[in-house]
């Protein structure tokens, strides 16, 4: 007679969701605040500065978004 061993791959414990859960809650504040600080930089330009460089100042937002979180 054959037995057939089967090993069930176990769903992650629960400290390992929770940590998995902290590490991207960390990284999503990480990215929200490079956001911040990337539009706030820029906004802080004046329209002179941002001109000089090809910035609107209407694509602020658009260009800190690209910058912190890509297409």
């Amino acid at each position: 007679m054959a037995y057939a061993t089967v090993t069930a791959d176990r769903a992650p414990s629960v400290v390992t969701r929770v940590l998995s859960a902290l590490k991207s809650t960390r990284a999503t504040w990480a990215r929200n605040a490079a956001y911040k600080r990337t539009f706030n930089e820029l906004d802080r330009l004046s329209n002179r500065e941002l001109a000089d460089i090809g910035i609107r100042r209407c694509d602020i937002e658009d260009i800190a978004r690209f910058h912190v979180y890509g297409a």
